[in-house]
């Protein structure tokens, strides 16, 4: 269904249980786009869920922000939520994003000797057309890697100190 697909993973220094927690908050999960950073181009997006809170199957989650004087905009439907194993969402409508477009994402954690083994991955298209297009074909691969990896270190580090492979 999508052209491209990107995954990381890491050990955590938790349970299985403690991990989906962690992880099922979206703020916490998302953090990496709401402080700004080059691979961002010093943009922040602003999150907001519905009465869901993005926990549950149907939950919906936006996501809005400016890069450039440029709107960004992306509303996320949670598609599979199945405590404590694993979770995932993708987009709705067309999302305005400038180096990714449409895109499924989600995590699964398993069993590791040292807590949880965690895995994040998402699928996704390039923009449809325009200049965006083009920032896909050169950064979309690399942005979409970051993403996973930065959801991944960020776990790591809520879990304490153990590893992250790419």
């Amino acid at each position: 269904m999508f052209a491209y697909h990107e995954e990381s993973a890491g050990c955590l220094a938790a349970s299985i249980a403690e991990a989906f927690v962690a992880l099922d908050d979206h703020a916490r999960l998302s953090s990496h786009m709401s402080r700004p950073s080059w691979r961002m181009a010093w943009a922040t997006m602003n999150l907001t869920v519905d009465a869901g809170a993005g926990r549950r199957t149907g939950s919906h989650i936006v996501l809005r922000g400016r890069v450039l004087g440029i709107p960004l905009y992306v509303d996320e439907v949670v598609t599979i939520s199945e405590p404590p194993r694993r979770k995932a969402w993708e987009t709705v409508g067309a999302p305005q994003l400038l180096v990714i477009g449409s895109y499924r994402m989600g995590y699964e954690l398993g069993p590791d000797p040292a807590g949880s083994r965690l895995r994040v991955f998402i699928d996704y298209d390039l923009p449809e057309r325009g200049a965006s297009r083009l920032l896909g074909r050169l950064f979309g691969r690399s942005y979409a890697r970051w993403c996973t990896r930065r959801m991944v270190t960020d776990a790591v580090s809520w879990a304490g100190r153990v590893t992250v492979a790419a």
